[in-house]
């Protein structure tokens, strides 16, 4: 049994390790809190952190600013999920922002290019290596196996939507623990706590307490009236006619249906924000993406892209530039008040059931599945950054994607290659590794380009 303390301050310490190291994407930034926290710091056990893990994935939204957000509140409660969760998101914005008005003022957008043609490779490469440590903790069994590998050809080749995936994978858990127990009780709740999780802090301190409905309501109170609050200034102060109300109102839609992660929703975002809107013009989207891939944070933050190109297109009277920086700010607002809401209300429920074999059952269903849709993103990723064209074709129902193969970018390919010997083989960090194929990417683009 460990005996020491986590303070406030040290966490804060470490939180902002997180963050500055969220790079990846999801998976990337879900391996990255793997490796401190339970690894490194021994915080959390893995049972523990797979278990509220699988209650992110659920959830609307950035899955992994959420578990920070969790684990966060494991520790100290509402100010240490606000610091946690706030403290993913600011390196991304900042840095989002910064890119924003360099690329909407002068547009000498070429030492960024290079950036995004270096960084892409290494992002495969972080990726795969966290598809691998993500499937060799949750697929414990053959049972569990077959369940990501049915996820993926779902997603893949049926193009299934993600949340039917969870909802299936979640019954079939469910009822799969209730006949064959020893396959699917995969993840143990606090009732079957072994020797070893007594060494980590939360499994020794942080026990569940019964939820209250009055305290689940305030909260639900609070962060509605947190979320609604800016577009209800706006309206009141300038009329619902005018583009931050309009972006306020679409961001905030859209951040309940981002179930799977950005990539579920940004087609949907794109096409409404260059056909309905106007906000970007055709292929600034992908500009966008790459700046969310190559900046820590949410990928999903590219939605403070696409709010500050709008502002700054149809600012009106305002200055194009603070239109733009005021957009930033709203449209990250509605976007990540609601994540703070689903963690706040539903976290103490969850971990008060995290001995129930029903609950743990189907959220072993869910992680396995969810393994198989980030092997989708990997395989999606790598397509379309290795090759130039790529066919999509349908036939008998059946998605195929099949990359032209005289198309292949052999210096993406090479920049790869690369980054998975100093990351997988000489087992560099990901800030290193990125470091060296941004390095490669502006070598290359400078001097072939």
């Amino acid at each position: 049994m460990i005996d020491k303390q986590v303070s406030y301050k040290e966490a804060l310490k470490v939180w902002v390790k997180v963050a500055i190291y969220s790079f990846g994407g999801p998976a990337g930034q879900i391996a990255v809190m793997h490796k401190i926290l339970v690894e490194e710091k021994k915080w959390i056990s893995e049972n523990r952190f797979l278990h509220a893990l699988n209650y992110c994935m659920l959830l609307p939204g950035p899955e992994a600013q959420q578990l920070a957000t969790y684990i966060g509140w494991l520790l100290h409660k509402t100010k240490g999920g606000l610091v946690a969760g706030l403290l993913f998101i600011l390196p991304g914005f900042i840095s989002i922002l910064i890119l924003s008005i360099l690329y909407a003022a002068y547009r000498d957008v070429g030492i960024v290019e290079a950036i995004f043609f270096g960084i892409k490779p290494a992002v495969l490469a972080i990726v795969i290596g966290a598809v691998i440590k993500i499937g060799k903790r949750a697929l414990k069994n053959e049972v569990m196996i077959i369940m990501a590998a049915l996820a993926f050809v779902a997603i893949f080749f049926f193009e299934v939507d993600f949340p039917y995936i969870i909802i299936v994978a979640g019954l079939t858990g469910f009822i799969g623990g209730r006949i064959w127990e020893e396959k699917f009780h995969v993840i143990k709740g606090h009732e079957a706590k072994s020797d070893q999780e007594n060494n980590y802090f939360i499994d020794s301190y942080i026990q569940p307490v019964k939820p209250s409905i009055k305290k689940t309501v305030k909260t639900v109170l609070l962060f509605i009236t947190l979320w609604a609050l800016p577009l209800v200034l706006i309206a009141l102060w300038i009329g619902t006619e005018n583009i931050f109300f309009s972006e306020g109102l679409f961001f905030s839609k859209t951040a309940v249906v981002t179930f799977g992660g950005a990539y579920a929703v940004l087609a949907y975002i794109a096409q409404k924000a260059v056909e309905d809107y106007g906000w970007l013009k055709s292929g600034e989207m992908l500009d966008g993406l790459g700046m969310a891939e190559s900046t820590p944070g949410p990928l999903i933050q590219v939605v403070q892209f696409v709010g500050f190109m709008g502002a700054y297109r149809l600012s009106g009277t305002m200055d194009p530039l603070l239109a733009g920086i005021l957009a930033s700010f709203l449209v990250t607002w509605t976007t990540f008040v609601p994540c703070f809401l689903f963690i706040f209300t539903g976290a103490p429920y969850i971990e008060y059931l995290r001995g129930n074999k029903n609950v743990t059952t189907a959220l072993s269903g869910i992680t396995a599945a969810v393994v198989g849709v980030v092997l989708n993103l990997g395989v999606w990723f790598a397509i379309y950054t290795l090759f130039g064209e790529v066919n999509e074709s349908h036939s008998l129902g059946i998605r195929w994607i099949i990359p032209e193969w005289a198309t292949i970018n052999i210096p993406s390919l090479v920049i790869g290659l690369i980054a998975a010997f100093v990351y997988f083989i000489l087992k560099w960090d990901m800030l290193k590794t990125i470091l060296v194929s941004i390095i490669c990417g502006i070598l290359y683009y400078f001097t072939f380009s």
